[in-house]
């Protein structure tokens, strides 16, 4: 539980705060809270900030619908700024990007994977017709394994190939069907994360 006392709040009673996708980790804007601010986004479900413009309140998604579902809210070090962890339930920005920090080409990072496994687990719920996905899942784990089988016998010839492109490639492919086998398994990337993590200990 955050300790509100122990916050460094600016001159104005405020005090920044970084909203980053629960799942992605990207970032996806910084606003200003205030003490209630704060409380009602520790009340959940949605975030809140203060408006410095309006000076007023105001539930992020009350006019758009875009909400911010709270997750996790994190004081940094010197309790003067916030890290919050949200779900956007669409665009972030005012201009209707998915983020604020759209200006300028930010290379594709390990957020990709969490949007695939997402993909996948709307393609496992609705099972839509044509899509691979669905019929891969829909054939079960001895199909899912066999094709993980089949994509690693070809990132290994990839590699002994020595072919930066064509290994790329089938890494792609091999990870693709792993997250496949995953949520056919029932096991979230999130328990891969926590393997991975503890093994670095």
């Amino acid at each position: 539980m955050i300790d509100l006392q122990a916050l460094n709040w600016n001159e104005a009673g405020l005090i920044p705060a970084i909203v980053q996708h629960a799942r992605t980790r990207q970032v996806l804007m910084m606003a200003f809270m205030n003490r209630e601010s704060l409380e009602r986004t520790l009340q959940g479900p949605h975030v809140w900030f203060w408006s410095r413009s309006r000076q007023e309140l105001w539930e992020k998604g009350a006019t758009s619908g875009n909400y911010l579902t709270v997750r996790q809210v994190i004081p940094d070090c010197d309790g003067d700024t916030l890290l919050v962890l949200a779900e956007p339930a669409g665009p972030v920005c005012h201009t209707g990007q998915a983020n604020c920090f759209y200006e300028g080409e930010i290379p594709p990072g390990p957020e990709v994977m969490e949007e695939l496994a997402a993909v996948i687990a709307q393609r496992n719920r609705d099972r839509p017709e044509g899509s691979y996905t669905a019929k891969l899942l829909s054939e079960g784990i001895d199909r899912i394994a066999k094709k993980i089988g089949e994509e690693s016998s070809e990132v290994i010839i990839a590699g002994k190939n020595q072919a930066p492109d064509e290994i790329a490639w089938e890494v792609a492919d091999l990870l693709y069907h792993t997250l496949v086998l995953l949520e056919a398994s029932g096991v979230p990337l999130d328990a891969v994360y926590a393997e991975l993590v503890k093994r670095r200990k």
